[in-house]
């Protein structure tokens, strides 16, 4: 029986570490239906990019009350959770506050994890009044259905119950320090827990530890489970910003990716030289598919974004199309781009590979309206936080209506046309283009 809380700790431990790499796995199979594309190179700006984008949350501070909060709350979350390694060292062995060894520095570590833990938890009440008090617009948009929208405020109650018990642990431990209670080594600065403490006078020894062990046990079950809820939730970009930013465009924002079959095709038609009926080169590959349709079809990279998204809604608050009505939400396009592949994802498990399911991302998840609506400006690439690329899924798509099913709108078809017949969008003859000048 002596060890009996050290097994129960190892078996939550491994349950919930297991679990969770399970999940992760699925994500990792899942992003891999995806091409392969070339990321090599630019390695310094890539991990440039991590520093300052990832870690330094440079594109967060643009809007600075939330882009300052959402800091408190990202370093306070991570540095308090550096605790979490005291915690399993106890759990297993059975020791009490083991890294109080380190001496004085343990003191201001504690005191540090608890200020860190009042401004996450000010934070947090800051961000769920945004969302629930001040409704603020980009929160509300039609795509942040039931879910989406409970998913956010579960992410703000997790983290405040989580700052909750860690204060209210230490409170408890403070007490039974000044009691002198067996095994409750007197170590630890507690700048805020001094300030609870006082509710637990005059509780017995026995109590006190009840409330101080019941308190540690919910904090790191509750991290374990917190962990395996990202999975579930749009949090699962705490994990995957870093490898997402790294990955990200390196190149300038408005260049856009040629498919190298139709530029080829483009060179021979401006080659005076070439000989039109001559074979393609050896080992020229001609696309089995033109642009995207489904999740199959788009790159990893772009799998990736989509389960990167954190739905904070920046992108489509910044889409001069969604400002003037249209249906088109680059937040959405990403969402929608996670569902689909999970549901492909799901039918991969249940199947053992996946089974046609008369489905696809195109139409029946994103509509071709909100993909024509874009004016490719980039403004939804600019905002994002953590380096996501809507755009790309947007052209991409359009490339399959355009070049698969010859289904541009009319007036991009009569612009082609024109283009094709005279050199330039509009419907005049190359050799009336000069007109106007006789008329000026």
């Amino acid at each position: 029986m002596q060890y009996l809380p050290n097994i129960l700790f190892l078996i939550a431990l491994v349950v919930g570490i297991g679990y969770f790499t399970i999940n992760i796995r699925k994500v990792i199979r899942n992003i891999k239906l995806g091409k392969k594309t070339d990321t090599s190179g630019n390695t310094s700006e890539r991990w440039g990019n991590v520093a300052r984008i990832a870690l330094g949350q440079s594109k967060m501070v643009v809007r600075p009350v939330s882009g300052l909060l959402h800091i408190i709350v990202y370093v306070g979350f991570i540095v308090i959770n550096i605790e979490v390694l005291e915690i399993i060292i106890d759990g297993l062995f059975g020791t009490h506050r083991v890294l109080s060894v380190i001496g004085p520095a343990y003191d201001y570590l504690i005191a540090i994890f608890e200020i860190l833990a009042l401004l996450v938890f000010i934070g947090v009440i800051f961000f769920w009044t945004r969302r629930n008090i001040q409704k603020i617009r980009r929160f509300w948009a039609r795509e942040i259905t039931s879910w989406p929208k409970n998913d956010a405020n579960y992410i703000l109650y997790f983290e405040m119950v989580l700052m909750i018990l860690f204060i209210t642990m230490n409170a408890a431990d403070l007490q039974l320090q000044q009691m002198g209670a067996a095994h409750y080594t007197e170590a630890g600065m507690f700048p805020v827990s001094q300030y609870v403490a006082p509710l637990f006078e005059g509780l017995s020894e026995g109590s006190l530890i009840i409330i101080e062990r019941t308190a540690w046990w919910l904090h790191i079950l509750g991290i374990l489970v917190f962990l395996n809820y990202l999975y579930f939730s749009k949090h699962l970009h705490i994990i995957l910003a870093f490898p997402n930013v790294y990955f990200g465009k390196v190149v300038p924002q408005g260049k856009f990716k040629n498919l190298e079959a139709v530029t080829n095709e483009v060179k021979l038609m401006m080659d005076p030289n070439a000989d039109p009926f001559a074979a393609p080169p050896e080992g020229a590959e001609t696309p089995a598919k033109f642009g995207a349709s489904d999740v199959m079809d788009l790159s990893q990279v772009q799998l990736l974004n989509a389960y990167t998204c954190t739905e904070c809604g920046r992108c489509t608050s910044e889409c001069p199309a969604n400002q003037t009505g249209k249906k088109l939400s680059p937040r959405k396009i990403m969402m929608d781009t996670r569902d689909r592949l999970e549901e492909v994802g799901k039918n991969i498990s249940e199947n053992g590979e996946f089974k046609p399911d008369g489905k696809q991302l195109l139409d029946d998840y994103i509509l071709r309206e909100e993909l024509w609506a874009c004016t490719t400006c980039n403004a939804c690439v600019e905002a994002c936080p953590v380096s996501i690329d809507p755009l790309s899924i947007i052209m991409d798509m359009r490339q399959y209506l355009v070049m698969e099913q010859s289904a541009a709108p009319t007036e991009l078809n009569v612009a082609m046309t024109n283009i094709e017949n005279n050199g330039a969008p509009w419907p005049y003859n190359q050799m009336d283009r000069l007109n106007w000048k006789n008329e000026a």
